[in-house]
């Protein structure tokens, strides 16, 4: 029988939100769900994408994987509702500044998983979607260690890395690697449709290249509304320096300025084929114990630090000490970002030892 702490609901069953109930439920989860549209709700039912409909008042874990806009009414409605005081809230939203700062509860921990698909509803989930993928974490002053504990240990139960970084950092981040992306291929994509009117072998001579570069724009388009509106500040910045950066790249092209070009591409692809993997190995790790006093926001410092240096907390542990006014956390991050880690915490006051996993 599954314990009240393996159980979870989900609100929201479209496509990452039933993603994460079905990888819920292949890691032994009992999963409830909830959805606006009823239509949806008896989809992902008849998928088996949940147990059953409803919310649980057992559940330990609340996933809410609605529109951003709807995210901090449905995460206050959960938490005000639990009678237990142990009840764990997350979300999926992409931006996360405003989320945050609008549900500022010790058990609420913001998320964003970096993974997706042109699918979309409970057809189109997937139980494996994020594995090898980035979920980002952005804990506050306010936060628990044991919630983020407990959503951190999901998300890498579903395959993911987890990364913890502060919420308008991060929403300046993925407006660089996700939003202005996303309405970039939906530019090139509708100045191809609209060429396609005129030239009409155009799309067929699509090659590889362009349908790479589109492809995210098959995505459901309602939710990005709320998106841009809600990061519109970081969305323009960024915006403004692609617009330089094409500006730049059309004077090199008119001016036929070959070591300009080549330059430009050489860093592009060197950049490219430098993107993180996935899954290391024992050697390729190394544990970090870094003791630390027993008080708020400790654990928002040390995760977000990391982050913002680039390092991937791939494990997290609180061991809390018996005198009770201090702690360790053991953190695992990858070797390579290890002397960075250690450095990064020194300079802050932290002292941690650290030890490889081979």
């Amino acid at each position: 029988m599954t314990s009240t702490a393996d159980r979870a609901v989900v609100v929201g069953l479209g496509l990452i939100g039933s993603s994460v109930a079905l990888g819920l439920r292949k890691a032994g989860w009992h999963v409830t769900g909830t959805d606006a549209a009823p239509e949806r709700a008896e989809r992902a039912r008849q998928l088996g994408v949940v147990d059953v409909l409803g919310r649980d008042p057992s559940a330990r874990l609340a996933v809410v994987a609605t529109p951003v806009a709807a995210v901090p009414e449905a995460a206050r409605a959960l938490l005000e509702a639990d009678e237990s005081g142990a009840l764990v809230v997350t979300d999926v939203g992409s931006v996360k500044a405003g989320i945050v700062k609008a549900v500022d509860h010790p058990r609420f921990v913001g998320g964003h998983p970096m993974a997706g698909s042109e699918q979309e509803g409970p057809d189109g989930a997937d139980p494996d979607l994020f594995v090898g993928s980035t979920w980002v974490l952005t804990p506050t002053a306010a936060t628990a260690e044991t919630s983020f504990s407990v959503v951190a240990g999901v998300a890498r139960d579903l395959g993911a890395d987890v990364v913890a970084l502060a919420p308008d950092r991060h929403d300046e981040l993925v407006a660089v690697v996700s939003h202005v992306p996303h309405l970039t291929a939906a530019t090139l994509m509708a100045l191809a449709a609209d060429a396609s009117e005129e030239q009409g072998a155009l799309l067929r001579l699509a090659a590889g290249g362009f349908r790479d570069m589109t492809r995210i724009a098959a995505g459901d388009p309602t939710i990005w509304p709320d998106i841009f509106r809600d990061n519109a500040s970081a969305v323009l910045g960024v915006l403004d320096a692609l617009r330089d950066r094409l500006d730049e790249a059309r004077r090199i092209v008119a001016e036929g300025d070959r070591q300009a070009l080549v330059s430009l591409l050489e860093r592009a692809r060197h950049a490219r084929r430098n993107l993180p993997a996935r899954a290391p190995r024992p050697e390729e790790v190394v544990e970090l114990r870094v003791p630390v006093p027993d008080r708020p926001g400790v654990l928002a410092e040390v995760t977000t630090l990391l982050g913002e240096q680039g390092v991937n907390v791939r494990d997290l542990e609180i061991a809390h000490s018996v005198e009770g006014d201090r702690g360790v956390l053991v953190l695992v991050v990858d070797a390579t970002t290890a002397a960075v880690a250690r450095a990064t915490l020194a300079a802050r006051g932290y002292r941690p030892a650290a030890r490889s996993l081979e």
